[in-house]
C-alpha cells in the first residue's frame, strides 16, 4: 500500500479507517499504511464461544469494562508476546489513537480481576464497523471473554461489520474469514455513515 505522506494525527487517521487503510509501525518507529487484500473480518452473527469457554462465562470469572483504561490497553497491547513478535505499535500510535478515543472514535473492552487489568482489547469505530486491533491477556481466558463481550456489544448495538485486518490462527478461533478488498470497501461504504452506540 503506497504511504500517506501526511504526519500521524487524528485528522489522518480517521480519514484513513475511512478508506479501509490502517497504520502499523515498523521497529524503527516509522509508520506504514495497508489495505490488505484479501481482508480478514470477524462476521458477527455466526461467531459462537468455544466449549472451555462456557465454564468462564458461566463463572463470571473476570469483570468487563470499557473505556476505563484505554491507553493502558494499547501500552499492553504494544508488548511482543515473544521473541519473534514484532513491535508495531509505537508510542506515536498510542497518542494519536488515544486522542481518537477521547473523541469517542476508539473503545477499549478490558478484562479484570480482582480489580487488576488482566486482559483486553482496542478498536476504533466508525458507523456501524469496528475495526479491531489488538488484544493481550495476563490471566488465561482474559481476552477471549473481552472479545466475547465485544461480540456481544456489537449484536446488541447492530453494528454490521467487524474488520480483522489480516488472517492468522489467532483470529481464526473467533471465525474469521477473507473476502476480497474490492468487497470489503463496498461494505466499508455502505456500513460508516450509520449510527451505532459502542456501550454495553
Amino acid at each position: 500500500m503506497s504511504e500517506i505522506s501526511e504526519k500521524l494525527n487524528v485528522q489522518v487517521l480517521f480519514s484513513a479507517y475511512c478508506q479501509g487503510i490502517f497504520p502499523m509501525s515498523d521497529e524503527t518507529g516509522e509508520i506504514n499504511w495497508y489495505c490488505p487484500d484479501p481482508r480478514a473480518i470477524i462476521p458477527i452473527d455466526t461467531y459462537r464461544p468455544s466449549k472451555s469457554l462456557h465454564p468462564v462465562l458461566n463463572r463470571n470469572e473476570f469483570e468487563i469494562r470499557i473505556d476505563q483504561q484505554f491507553e493502558q490497553v494499547m501500552h499492553f497491547c504494544s508488548v511482543p508476546r515473544s521473541e519473534e513478535d514484532g513491535v508495531w505499535i509505537s508510542e506515536e500510535m498510542i497518542k494519536v489513537y488515544s486522542e481518537l478515543h477521547r473523541l469517542g472514535f476508539a473503545h477499549s473492552v478490558e478484562a479484570y480481576k480482582n480489580n487488576e487489568l488482566v486482559g483486553g482489547l482496542y478498536g476504533v469505530h466508525i458507523g456501524a464497523v469496528f475495526f479491531g486491533e489488538s488484544m493481550f491477556s495476563k490471566v488465561s481466558n482474559a481476552s477471549k471473554v473481552a472479545f466475547h463481550t465485544l461480540i456481544e456489544i456489537l449484536r446488541k448495538n447492530q453494528f454490521e461489520m467487524l474488520d480483522s485486518q489480516f488472517i492468522n490462527d489467532n483470529v481464526r478461533r473467533y471465525g474469521a474469514i477473507e473476502i476480497p478488498r474490492k468487497l470489503f470497501l463496498e461494505k466499508l461504504e455502505n456500513e460508516i455513515g450509520k449510527e451505532c452506540q459502542f456501550q454495553l
